[in-house]
């Protein structure tokens, strides 16, 4: 029996397997992930502040994939030999393969900063949504009850490490959010401060949503609680009531519970332990892929997402892109088993979105029209919802989402 194993849930993964299964794959599908729930990123914001619920960001794949003949296996890979065709599980067994799908995204990047893997929040699980929402609320409790001006002054910063998109979202969404959890503790917001901490001497510096600095920088100014930038900062140290850094030749300490991290991301250990030649590697690790997504050493082995680089035509990190690519290997898989010609993936950026506070997002619409505001909102939300993982998935987190939108909100 031929069998084609999907090994990652990310975007790429699930999207894969899901265009197989709707276009009749005839090969035996195997879909493997360490987690029982797929995981949509970049709403991952509205689960932390509660706009939408665990079921609708983070559905089980077992319920996506109800009524499909494929083999969902919930485990942890171990090892992928690429000469052997095998895939090694946690759960000691393995699986031969005559095609595979490599959809393994990659890791929260600490760049061996002291005290950050251990100390600072990451923000890209649905427990690391839950954790921070948790510790956001605690914060906030301690310092209504504290009279000792040091302690609430560290329990009320919140530092951000990384000008990089997730981190101006997170700003933007902490500006508000704590803002109006700390009002119903009958304190006031302006004890606040909500910092972020870059790098580069701009932020958004090299990103593909470059182009909404300036709404970026609106947002800000009109935020419920102020957002302060250190621009050119290098952090050096995180620990449990600080974070250190490096600026113009002078190493800087602010006094913080919260230090939450968006600086970048790492390669993924499966992926560093390929047996892949070092020229088809970029410099940070990623698998270089052809037009049609194989592996130049590996032909019956496809990639995309995260851990790839397309070295004709370097792509961002987004939804919009994992989910086109999982589209396009699911028709090269069809195309291979049929015996016809392969396609180069043809990928459409359709423009891009930050969401900047409660209820307002900024959209730039295939870079010829941005909307800012509630308007921008409904855009971003409206575009996500399209791409949840099924029609019926789809249908309810949408008439949800409708009825919320338009009874709830508007009526009060």
């Amino acid at each position: 029996m031929t069998r084609t194993i999907v090994v990652g849930g990310g975007f790429v993964g699930l999207f894969t397997v899901l265009h197989l299964y709707h276009h009749k794959y005839p090969q035996s599908l195997f879909f493997i992930d360490n987690k029982d729930h797929f995981v949509f990123n970049p709403l991952l914001f509205e689960l932390m502040t509660g706009e939408m619920t665990p079921d609708q960001v983070c559905p089980l794949y077992r319920e996506l994939l109800k009524g499909s003949p494929i083999t969902f296996l919930e485990d942890q890979v171990t090892q992928i030999d690429l000469l052997e065709k095998k895939v090694y599980l946690a759960s000691d067994i393995h699986y031969d393969y005559d095609n595979l799908v490599l959809a393994l995204g990659r890791k929260a990047g600490f760049f061996r900063v002291e005290g950050a893997q251990e100390y600072a929040f990451p923000f890209k699980t649905k427990e690391d949504a839950e954790t921070l929402r948790q510790h956001l609320q605690q914060c906030l409790k301690k310092a209504s009850q504290t009279e000792d001006e040091t302690t609430r002054k560290t329990l009320l910063t919140f530092a951000i490490v990384g000008g990089v998109p997730t981190g101006i979202e997170m700003a933007g969404t902490l500006g508000d959010l704590l803002a109006n959890w700390y009002q119903k503790l009958d304190q006031s917001a302006q004890e606040i401060r909500i910092l972020i901490i870059n790098r580069p001497q701009e932020l958004l510096q090299g990103d593909i949503n470059v182009h909404l600095r300036e709404a970026v920088s609106q947002a800000f100014a009109k935020s419920s609680i102020s957002i302060e930038l250190i621009l050119g900062a290098s952090v050096t140290k995180v620990t449990p009531d600080s974070v250190t850094y490096e600026q113009n030749g002078q190493t800087l300490t602010i006094e913080t519970n919260t230090t939450i991290w968006s600086a970048g991301t790492a390669t993924n250990p499966l992926i560093e332990n390929l047996a892949i030649s070092p020229e088809n590697r970029t410099k940070n690790g990623s698998l270089k892929v052809l037009p049609t997504l194989q592996l130049p050493e590996f032909p019956e082995v496809f990639a995309a997402g995260d851990c790839t680089m397309l070295s004709s035509d370097p792509l961002p990190a987004t939804a919009q892109v994992a989910y086109q690519q999982g589209k396009a290997i699911a028709h090269n898989l069809n195309a291979m088993i049929k015996g016809h010609s392969l396609t180069p993936a043809q990928v459409k950026l359709r423009g891009s979105m930050m969401k900047l506070g409660i209820e307002k997002s900024v959209a730039n619409i295939f870079d010829r029209f941005e909307v800012t505001g509630h308007s921008g909102h409904l855009i971003r939300e409206g575009t996500y919802l399209q791409l949840l993982p099924t029609p019926i998935h789809d249908f309810k987190v949408t008439t949800n989402w409708i009825v919320d939108e338009i009874f709830h909100r508007h009526s009060q």
